[in-house]
């Protein structure tokens, strides 16, 4: 086991290796310290615990409910469930959650995604931090009486909430191809779309931590290739791939074509403004400039925050916004406990699309507004240098604006490009949008030659 902490307590989970980093005997030290910490906080009844269908992941979770357990908390252990369940089982429940999970990591990662009653966000800066310097320190014994751990299959539960958040009643069937990538999809998906008009071409629903198939994760095109060629093999009418622990969804359109998390941001949060007008929408700095757009021309307001979800969960709560998206495909509702669902996103997507006739392209169509460079990462050791430099060639241009959000912000009248430094690793992440592709192409060339020209 590891003693280096800081190597697997990043800035929203835990996350290492198997059992390296991450063992059965450190989980349930991390367990112990969560609850320790809580009940600084507040009074502690109890705490729910959830897993995904990596190997690792059963004998960790039990781990860390013991050791819950032996610092008095009573644990409700909710089995194999998706992240958006475990956040559904902290808000049913109303006390905190931990999610045994390494979402689209390589098998040999586990990690632990922890939030307070209701979902509340748990990241460095909201307690995580603290739970890492409690373990480092040693968790003192617990005098009390231990905890009691009891067994509760949620997946019913989750299921039927969802579908009373999204009126289905309506729509027209439809062929669905679902790429769930041996993760948790497989598991969650038949229970939430039972019973709706839907032909369902399942690819990969077979749960294997060891992901067999491809990377269950969507956001890289090449994982996405099984579903686009699916999806124009059946003639289907969409195509909907999750990563390992399902709290992301991507779509492919009925051409095959990846559809932006910025189109379907915008397009859900165009229906969640019908369903309340005026309403508040969250969007992370480096979503499409689409999504304000819509938003305040169907009457609602955009507030744009940080890249993260614990950022987004925060001013969600303080802006009581109805909905929030991000473009890396995590989609925050506000009736979901503020938390995120890649299977709500789906769910209002089959909505929109199963009351119209048209197809899915053409309902996207006033959601794709820009041309998008898509994230772009370089090594750099210097980060600050070279943000720097940036910043001092296009600072006091005629039309241009910049902000410090989050990273670097430079805004022109038709464009805009953020370059931001990685949490965790010695990255500059680049994302680039203008009016037309030419612009675009031209702005990214012209940002990547001073950033590469700093790298390693």
């Amino acid at each position: 086991m590891t003693s280096d902490l800081g190597a697997i307590f990043k800035a929203y989970d835990i996350r290492g290796v198997v059992p390296d980093q991450l063992d059965r005997e450190l989980a349930a030290t991390i367990g112990a310290a969560f609850v320790a910490v809580l009940r600084q906080e507040a009074p502690l009844s109890g705490i729910c615990v959830g897993h995904d269908m990596r190997p690792s992941s059963p004998g960790l979770a039990r781990s860390f409910a013991q050791g819950a357990a032996t610092q008095g908390a009573n644990v409700t252990l909710i089995g194999l469930a998706s992240t958006d369940e475990l956040y559904f089982a902290s808000g049913r429940l109303d006390v905190p959650g931990a999610m045994f999970t390494a979402s689209h990591n390589p098998a040999q990662y586990n990690g632990i995604k922890l939030c307070r009653a209701g979902a509340a966000p748990v990241g460095q800066e909201s307690g995580l931090a603290t739970v890492r310097d409690l373990v480092g320190r040693g968790v003192p014994t617990w005098t009390g009486e231990a905890g009691r751990t009891a067994e509760h299959d949620m997946l019913a539960e989750y299921a039927a909430y969802l579908r009373s958040l999204v009126d289905l009643s309506a729509i027209r069937p439809l062929v669905v191809v679902i790429d769930a990538g041996n993760g948790m999809a497989g598991l969650t998906a038949p229970a939430v779309f039972a019973d709706l008009p839907l032909t369902v071409i399942p690819l990969y629903f077979e749960l294997d931590g060891t992901f067999p198939n491809h990377e269950a994760n969507p956001i890289e095109p090449e994982n996405l290739r099984d579903l686009q060629a699916a999806v124009r093999e059946h003639r289907a009418d969409i195509g909907l791939a999750f990563d390992g622990d399902a709290d992301r969804c991507f779509v492919v359109d009925e051409r095959g074509e990846i559809v932006s998390p910025s189109s379907l941001t915008a397009l859900i949060a165009a229906r969640e403004l019908a369903r309340e007008p005026g309403g508040t929408i969250i969007h992370n700095l480096i979503t499409s400039r689409t999504v304000p757009e819509v938003v305040a021309e169907r009457g609602g307001t955009a507030v744009r925050t940080r890249v993260g979800h614990s950022y987004i969960k925060q001013v969600m709560a303080e802006t009581g916004a109805v909905f929030g998206g991000e473009h890396s495909g995590h989609f925050y509702f506000r009736d979901f406990w503020r938390a995120d669902s890649g299977m709500l996103a789906a769910l209002h997507t089959l909505a929109e699309l199963g009351r119209s006739a048209a197809p899915l392209s053409d309902l996207l169509a006033d959601y794709s507004r820009y041309a998008a460079s898509g994230e772009i990462n370089s090594t750099v050791d210097d980060q600050a240098a070279v943000t720097n430099r940036v910043r001092s060639l296009w600072e006091g241009r005629a039309g241009v604006s910049t902000d410090d959000l989050d990273g670097l912000t430079v805004s022109g009248n038709d464009w805009w490009f953020n370059l931001r430094p990685s949490n965790t690793e010695p990255l500059l992440r680049l994302n680039v949008e203008a009016r037309d592709q030419a612009t675009m192409v031209d702005l990214r060339a012209e940002v990547l030659t001073i950033v590469r020209a700093g790298a390693r």
